[in-house]
């Protein structure tokens, strides 16, 4: 993305302008979609706060009248709620907020949800994700009921699920049927996928919502002029996805993400997206699980990778290591130098044993 410093001084300027100077929504260049029969209707390109750490691009998000606003209960060590919830301010009641909890018991997770609405400064969430699931086995009926009986309390609207790869789980998601919301990784670098999966979920009612939507954001390559902007109408052109949250740092960022609920997707989009797909295929995992169990020490190869690229892509050490060192004590011990030769042979063409000793090397 091509910085611009008087865009930026701009925006920055623009937080002290009032809401009604910003014109209509047609004059605004927005669009909106409703998340499938939870009946919300949020704007296609929504606001991703686990990178941010500056509530002025909040704020502004909000008084542009982006109405998507996600976060977790473990993003920056639990400081990203609060620093949303300050953000938000009055303007929480005008927007649809989503937090997300990792708790594997109900207990737990209820727990969560309380400290959640307490930094958030909120009574209730509208969507509560049960937060990073691979496994159909990881959807259990204690976290259904966890789920359940919050929104019975009154302090969550809908359940959804996040995950990085909706396929796996697609059928018990759809057997449970307590689900209103995914939330997925989705980017230009999966092809096609995953659309099966998509698919089946919204013909189901369920609202999909698109994350980690530029693939290795901060990278040389996503840094070329237009392709964060092709990223994300690539992803806004598939049907099934209701809305995007794309990670946002800086007023410049914000911008290029406002300006993809109007544009069109091209062909020259297209042929940008490929070439970028090669140049990054070494180092960025499709977290297609071809790798899984693989590892003749069991290591989670693509969870390993993706702690990597936490801090790679988005320059998030702490939550790389944080992520990299809540591993179990023998996987967190392995080191990839002691074996003579690596079996996984990725798919996609991604260097595994380069990435996963890198990460050990950074982490450990």
């Amino acid at each position: 993305m091509k910085s611009n410093s008087s865009r930026r001084n701009f925006l920055a300027a623009g937080l002290t302008l009032p809401v009604a100077g910003l014109g209509t929504a047609a004059d605004r260049g927005l669009s909106y979609r409703t998340l499938g029969k939870t009946g919300l209707k949020v704007t296609s390109v929504g606001f991703g706060c686990m990178i941010t750490s500056d509530g002025s691009v909040v704020s502004r998000a909000l008084d542009m009248r982006i109405t998507y606003f996600d976060t977790a209960r473990g993003y920056q060590s639990g400081n990203n709620e609060r620093m949303v919830g300050a953000a938000l301010g009055a303007g929480r009641k005008n927007i649809v907020l989503s937090s997300k909890s990792h708790g594997a018991t109900k207990a737990a997770a209820l727990a969560e949800l309380d400290t959640s609405l307490k930094e958030l400064g909120t009574d209730h969430l509208d969507i509560w994700y049960m937060h990073n699931k691979v496994k159909p086995e990881e959807l259990s009926d204690e976290l259904v009921d966890a789920w359940e009986t919050a929104k019975k309390q009154g302090k969550i609207r809908f359940i959804g699920v996040s995950t990085h790869d909706p396929v796996p789980l697609v059928d018990r998601i759809l057997q449970i049927g307590k689900y209103d919301v995914v939330l997925s990784t989705f980017n230009f670098t999966m092809g096609t996928t995953r659309d099966a999966a998509l698919q089946r979920l919204k013909d189901s009612g369920i609202g999909v919502v698109a994350m980690k939507v530029m693939a290795p954001a901060g990278t040389p390559a996503m840094k070329r002029e237009g392709a964060h902007l092709a990223a994300l109408k690539w992803v806004l052109k598939n049907p099934a996805v209701t809305t995007s949250i794309p990670g946002t740092t800086d007023m410049d960022q914000l911008d290029e993400n406002f300006r993809g609920m109007s544009a069109t997707y091209t062909e020259s989009d297209g042929q940008l997206l490929a070439g970028l797909n090669e140049a990054v295929r070494p180092y960025y995992c499709r977290m297609c699980s071809g790798c899984s169990g693989q590892c003749p020490k069991g290591l989670p190869v693509s969870d390993t990778i993706r702690f990597l690229s936490y801090a790679d892509f988005y320059g998030q050490f702490g939550l790389g290591r944080e992520r990299f060192q809540e591993l179990p004590a023998h996987l967190a011990a392995v080191r990839c130098g002691d074996c003579a030769g690596c079996p996984i042979q990725c798919p996609n063409g991604v260097r595994v044993t380069e990435r996963l000793r890198t990460a050990q090397e950074l982490f450990a």
